[in-house]
């Protein structure tokens, strides 16, 4: 089983956060979104609300059923 983690503050989720997950969902069994608080700048939404957020997007839609 291979597995690969996509680690980012997310803050905000991007298209292009969900395209670089998306294709980590065709070269790997695992994949795993490890949301991260950079404190080197300022957020704009809580780990909590990024957290949401990405649960939200990543169950509504169809393609990512293996993240």
């Amino acid at each position: 089983m291979r597995s690969c983690v996509c680690p980012g503050s997310f803050d905000p989720v991007t298209n292009g956060h969900l395209d670089v997950i998306a294709r980590a969902t065709k070269v790997a069994d695992e994949v795993i979104v490890a949301v991260l608080i950079n404190r080197s700048k300022p957020g704009l939404f809580s780990l909590e609300e990024r957290l949401e957020m990405l649960r939200k997007i990543l169950l509504q839609s169809t393609f990512f059923t293996r993240v």
